[in-house]
């Protein structure tokens, strides 16, 4: 069994009297894709994005036997005005709902909401069981704010108390010190480690211990960065013990690394000696098969990477699907 955790999903179309915040699905004359418009986004949209029959027919091509289906980035506008925000997100998760529906056991939806309003995002989840949606996605920031800002608190609480998992995908913050054409490479990946050390950092993931959280793309940077942050909390190399008095910045709560391994990370990130790295540092049950389809294709057949490692069975069954259902809440069906 293999679970991808990392896909996306576009609806087919938006209400004709929709606000101009609503994006739009235009036709393609002789093609069954269409045509994202969104503010400056233009996107052609294949119709797997949308169709749940073309999607479990890529499924089964790919060795792919359930998807964890969150919106393309894109759609997380959160520079529109809260309200809007909010009837553009009703839209979007009444659809994925509506998609799932249509293969059940086979994707597991979760929806948006408006995180630049926290409190109402926050109200917004009371509804994600009811829709049957399994989990909330975020952006790694709020027009430039990490999440890990104390003013998002109450939102991750609520999904804490719910027991609905986030899913942190990196989006770009406005910088000018790389140009545009670094914004889907180098920008998300800092992104992404900005996002998950701000969890540690601001202390959300101190004030919600049971909060399930993962990250695109294995949180960019942010394992590179690990091993300095335990260095300067426990003054020690290769996270022996910890000796406070050569700390720089030791506390008494639990190390940066006992942090990170709450957390969840996708194994998207290209090559197998980071896919390593990544079970070596944070552990073989932190990791989630991630592809980002179908935005990107999927390596053939999915999870190829992941099973040249020489995982021990036990390990690789972990990775390939038993950790998806740990963070989905799901009992598993095996």
């Amino acid at each position: 069994m293999l679970i991808d955790v990392h896909a996306h999903l576009l609806p087919r179309d938006y209400p004709e009297n929709a606000s101009e915040c609503f994006p739009r699905m235009e036709r393609i004359d002789g093609d069954t894709a269409r045509t994202l418009v969104f503010g400056a986004t233009r996107f052609r949209a294949r119709d797997v994005f949308f169709d749940a029959e073309r999607r479990v027919e890529a499924m089964t091509r790919s060795g792919v036997d359930a998807e964890v289906l969150t919106p393309m980035p894109p759609l997380l506008r959160y520079d529109l005005p809260a309200g809007e925000g909010l009837a553009l997100a009703r839209h979007i998760n009444e659809f994925t709902a509506t998609l799932c529906g249509m293969a059940p056991g086979k994707f597991f939806g979760f929806g948006m909401v408006p995180l630049q309003d926290p409190d109402r995002a926050a109200e917004e989840l009371t509804s994600f069981h009811e829709q049957g949606l399994y989990g909330v996605e975020i952006a790694s920031n709020v027009l430039g704010v990490s999440i890990g800002d104390d003013r998002f608190l109450p939102f991750f609480a609520e999904a804490e108390r719910l027991g609905l998992p986030v899913f942190v995908h990196a989006m770009p913050a406005i910088t000018d010190r790389l140009p545009a054409s670094a914004m889907g490479t180098y920008v998300v990946g800092m992104e992404g480690a900005l996002a998950a050390a701000s969890l540690i950092t601001g202390g959300i993931a101190a004030k919600c211990p049971e909060l399930k959280v993962s990250f695109s793309h294995a949180g960019g940077g942010f394992p590179l960065m690990l091993p300095r942050a335990q260095y300067f909390w426990s003054g020690t190399w290769n996270e022996e013990e910890p000796v406070p008095n050569r700390a720089i910045a030791h506390d008494d709560g639990p190390s940066p690394l006992e942090y990170a391994r709450r957390f969840y990370y996708d194994s998207m990130v290209f090559d197998a000696r980071a896919v390593r790295y990544l079970v070596d540092l944070l552990g073989h049950d932190r990791l989630l098969i991630g592809s980002d389809f179908p935005a990107m294709e999927r390596e053939e057949p999915a999870g190829q990477t992941v099973r040249s490692l020489g995982l021990s069975e036990n390990e690789l069954t972990d990775v390939l699907w038993h950790n998806a259902f740990r963070y989905l809440g799901v009992e598993s069906p095996l």
